[in-house]
């Protein structure tokens, strides 16, 4: 057990991929505006999974948009004119990038980003790490945990859906110990991959529950899905965590976090506090590659709640609704974490 080391590390929450395939747009194609613009454009809509569950009118865009472009539209006026048809589709998995020999100095674009970007001043594990917990523990897994001051009441904070194997949670439960409570903090968590959220959540299953259906595009016409695949959370073992749990939750708490947010939603002890979630659910599909060397992603799959109704671009409610403002990480206070304290204090012996 490592004791964690407060570095300061600049997730790219926006920029995040997880193991893309490569699939080149034309290697052979033309390389000016005119047609660049008309290759994006008809792949979006050959392959977009979401037009209707957003109710986008993809060719009235393309009325608004290919006028702007001529042969002789600039690069940055192509950009500024992609860029801003794709921001109509406010879906953080659509992504567009300009790449450059260093890593980290490129541009990219995400469509409705910055409506979220707000919640990166409203939470800090820095100040967790230093003024709520005794010691906070950091696993290779991207997620880290420990014991609050004061209280018998555990604490997990996951940055990312990430790791080798997501049973090691059990671990972290068993060093943990016998404590009344536990909160697992997904604030700020930049998503990942949904079977590491599954996984994860396990730990805290009270049995299968129905959490949504998934599908994929699979057809020229935006209706085309292959069938549901409808998904379950895991069921409950033995060595499970079933006493109260509080789950918390930001604006940015996005993807595969949503996932599993879903899950521990499902999960009878566990109570849901903070704020929405970002509405971001679909996987994506291979990055594409434009005869300019400019490359974008798209959403594939479509995720339905049991009710038949999606949650992309509204996302998840809390149970509880409760949220920091920027001043009062300045001025040292995470009222979202002290609200789940007292929450919880209220229900636990003492």
């Amino acid at each position: 057990m490592k004791k964690f080391n407060l570095i300061l590390i600049l997730l790219g929450i926006f920029t995040f991929s997880i193991g893309c395939e490569k699939t080149i747009l034309g290697s052979d194609e033309a390389n000016n505006p005119e047609h660049i613009f008309e290759l994006v454009w008809t792949d979006f809509d050959k392959h977009y999974a979401l037009f209707e569950v957003k109710n986008i009118d993809w060719d009235s865009l393309y009325t608004v948009y290919r006028p702007m472009v001529t042969s002789n539209t600039t690069d940055d006026e192509l950009w500024e004119i992609i860029t801003g048809m794709l921001q109509h589709l406010d879906d953080e998995h659509v992504k567009m990038r300009i790449p450059s020999d260093d890593p980290d100095n490129y541009i990219e674009f995400a469509s409705g980003a910055n409506k979220n970007l707000h919640a990166l001043d409203e939470f800090s594990i820095e100040l967790i790490a230093s003024d709520y917990v005794e010691a906070l523990y950091q696993k290779a897994d991207f997620y880290s945990y420990g014991k609050l001051y004061d209280h018998n009441i555990g604490y997990i904070h996951s940055i990312a859906m990430l790791g080798v194997n997501p049973s090691v949670i059990y671990q972290s439960l068993r060093e943990l110990g016998d404590v009344d409570a536990i909160i697992v903090d997904v604030r700020n968590n930049i998503g990942g991959q949904d079977e590491y959220s599954a996984g994860f959540a396990q730990a805290f299953s009270d049995g299968e529950h129905f959490l949504y259906t998934v599908q994929t595009r699979n057809g020229p016409n935006y209706g085309d899905f292959d069938a549901p695949l409808s998904v379950y959370s895991y069921a409950s073992k033995p060595e499970n965590y079933t006493k109260p749990v509080v789950l918390l939750t930001d604006a940015l708490t996005i993807s595969a976090a949503e996932i599993f947010t879903l899950n521990m939603k499902a999960f009878e002890q566990v109570t849901h506090i903070g704020d929405t979630t970002s509405g971001a659910h679909s996987d994506v599909g291979p990055a594409r590659f434009l005869p300019n060397g400019w490359t974008y992603e798209y959403s594939t799959m479509k995720y339905l709640m049991p009710d038949g109704k999606s949650l992309e671009g509204i996302g998840i409610a809390p149970d509880i609704y409760v949220q920091n403002s920027r001043m009062d990480i300045v001025n040292r206070r995470d009222k979202v974490l002290e609200f789940a304290i007292d929450f919880l204090s209220d229900q636990t012996p003492e």
